[in-house]
């Protein structure tokens, strides 16, 4: 975070109740750059300690970073750049991420999107910023929208504050991309990704309050987003280990969306590796999982180590442009923004 290339910066660390040494290490390196503040609180979420920064933070813009993410050296020159052209009408700027496992290796997974403009039901219907480490948020945004939600912790629906964030804005505000890798997000295991339940009644949430306030968008849109999240979930569950519930996440998304769904590879990818590891065990990892999504390992079968350069995510970022279910999302997409003022009196696809 100190190497990035844009210097006017100011880096807030909370310390959220950490055990292992942390705030002893932050001290020492701000006693040598001034940039750097120590804040320290109970442990109590990453909503809350997001908005203790975000309360504390001088700055025109507002760029979170997880503690295990990792932003290549141009990441914040890029997008404050992006956002001195956009003008003021634009509230978020992100960039695109590549997917980094436990031992700092690419995956050879990504996050890409060439969303921007107004986005509202575009971000309903998927979460395309990615995750937290990859926007830039106009801090007027905060005092128009209010900050992160801290009542998901309360009820153990931990996992798309990001996402309910993100919406808030677009109500208000146009998105711009800069369409570079610029952020390393990282996969690890027992991480709070891993609460698959918290993260679907996180989501649950959200598109509740989300249909009560825009009764305008379409029932249809909502099943997109359950199905599409998912799905996702699906994804990660395999990629843990526990197909069991993949198939119960691959179940609510067909129910959801049958046509996206059975046009979706990970679907097959996700049926695949669970019999291959039901049946031959240690084969499972021949079946990739991911493409857009999240993981996919670094290991082929058996001792054979694969080295993921950007070349190969790159290539595989334009390989996964021509899959069916890219290709019908993007027909989708393209009427969400033809037809913004699509009632609930008109079906959409």
């Amino acid at each position: 975070m100190l190497g990035q290339t844009y210097k006017r910066i100011e880096v807030l660390v909370v310390d959220d109740g950490s055990t292992d040494g942390t705030a002893e290490i932050v001290e020492s390196i701000a006693e040598k750059d001034l940039r750097i503040i120590l804040l320290r609180k109970q442990n109590s979420g990453v909503a809350d300690a997001r908005n203790l920064a975000i309360r504390e933070a001088r700055g025109e813009y507002i760029a979170n970073i997880d503690a295990d993410d990792i932003w290549y050296p141009e990441n914040i020159e890029k997008q404050v750049e992006q956002m001195l052209i956009a003008g003021p009408r634009v509230g978020v700027v992100y960039a695109w991420s590549v997917v980094i496992g436990e031992d700092d290796l690419l995956t050879g997974d990504f996050l890409s999107s060439h969303m921007e403009g107004e986005v509202y039901r575009e971000l309903v219907y998927r979460y395309f910023v990615g995750n937290a480490s990859a926007s830039l948020i106009r801090r007027s945004c905060f005092d128009k929208v209010g900050v992160y939600n801290t009542e998901f912790k309360k009820l153990n629906a931990q996992g798309c504050e990001d996402w309910d964030l993100h919406l808030r804005i677009a109500e208000c505000y146009r998105f711009r991309v800069v369409p570079r890798f610029l952020i390393q997000y990282r996969q690890k295991t027992g991480s709070m990704s891993a609460d698959f339940r918290g993260m679907a009644r996180s989501h649950a949430l959200i598109l509740k309050d989300v249909s009560r306030r825009h009764p305008e968008i379409h029932p249809k849109i909502y099943r997109w987003s359950l199905s599409c999240f998912h799905m996702r979930l699906a994804v990660l569950s395999a990629q843990f280990g526990d197909y069991r519930s993949a198939l119960s996440w691959i179940h609510k998304a067909v129910a959801m969306d049958p046509v996206m769904s059975f046009l979706h590879h990970n679907l097959y990818a996700v049926l695949a590796r669970g019999a291959a590891a039901l049946n031959f065990g240690r084969y499972a990892s021949q079946f990739p999982l991911g493409s857009g999504s999240r993981g996919t390992p670094n290991r082929r079968a058996g001792s054979e180590q694969h080295t993921v350069t950007m070349f190969h995510v790159n290539r595989r970022m334009f390989l996964h442009g021509l899959l069916p279910s890219q290709v019908y999302e993007k027909i989708r997409l393209r009427k969400l923004s033809r037809n913004p003022g699509t009632s609930r009196k008109h079906a959409m696809i």
